[in-house]
């Protein structure tokens, strides 16, 4: 058994979370109640975003901040996962949106996309979602939806988007697992990297849900399911190295949460972890 990074470069970067306003700390324990560094972290992330997706065509300038910042409504409800290079720079970033049992399809921002409006298909959407809902009720599970995807441009060539998708399953993992949805820019590849780990296209009477052109961004889209305790088995030890990973890693939060762990005044100094070495 070969203990080698991701992307094969020796490079050790570092993982991060940024917490939601509603926090339940589930198996968190490395907790730092700090406003102005989640903060700043998530302007980071939303600048990435913006360069990200500006570069691609997905966005055009007047759908980003003046500061270059692509700001979305889930952000301040959702958590973020941050990868961070050796200078401690944002250059990965997922956005992880856990529902609660009551959520319904029209809450969802799937719903409010273009295939959801569309004639032949909007009614298969709402559909073959509802029909996961309802398992994820079955399970006593959340239902997810994940977005805000972003990489730098220097780790393209790098298996960085493996790593980030094997950090969102692990993740939901450490969460009691759960049902979720994301879409993926069938240009870009991303749609093809996230079936590689276990995404799944949504189907509708034996039929699966097309590709299809969104509005907002520019770009042909593809709506793909996961089951966080379901992966394709070749990740599954990738998803178990990240899963014992994000058990220590710093978790910040805009204040301290009601079950606190004891906070001083000063916040506790950030101990950023390294990401672990994989073995395969």
């Amino acid at each position: 058994m070969r203990l080698f990074s991701l992307d094969g470069s020796g490079v050790r970067r570092q993982s991060l979370l940024l917490a939601p306003r509603s926090l339940n700390l589930g198996p968190f324990t490395n907790i730092v109640a700090d406003y102005s560094i989640h903060r700043d972290r998530l302007a980071e992330a939303q600048k990435l975003r913006g360069r990200i997706f500006l570069e691609i065509g997905a966005v055009d300038p007047s759908q980003l901040s003046e500061d270059g910042r692509h700001i979305e409504a889930p952000d301040d409800q959702s958590w973020h996962l941050l990868t961070l290079d050796a200078d401690e720079r944002v250059v990965s970033c997922a956005r992880y949106l856990p529902h609660g049992r009551e959520v319904r399809f029209d809450d969802l921002a799937v719903s409010r996309g273009s295939l959801a409006k569309s004639q032949n298909w909007g009614e298969a959407l709402r559909t073959a979602v509802e029909a996961d809902l309802r398992e994820a009720r079955r399970r006593g599970c959340s239902y997810i939806e994940v977005g805000g995807w972003a990489i730098a441009e220097a780790l393209r060539c790098t298996t960085e988007a493996l790593r980030t998708i094997a950090t969102a399953y692990a993740f939901a993992q450490l969460c009691g697992g759960g049902l979720g949805i994301t879409t993926a820019n069938t240009r870009s590849c991303s749609a093809a990297i996230l079936k590689r780990v276990g995404g799944q296209p949504l189907r509708h009477g034996g039929a699966e849900l097309p590709v299809y052109y969104d509005e907002h961004y520019h770009k042909e889209l593809e709506i793909l399911r996961f089951d966080a305790f379901r992966p394709n088995p070749r990740y599954q030890k990738w998803i178990e190295a990240c899963r014992s990973h994000l058990r220590n890693v710093p978790v910040i939060c805009r204040e301290a949460p009601v079950q606190a762990i004891a906070f001083s005044r000063r916040p506790p100094a950030i101990n950023l972890r390294p990401l672990p070495e994989m073995a395969v």
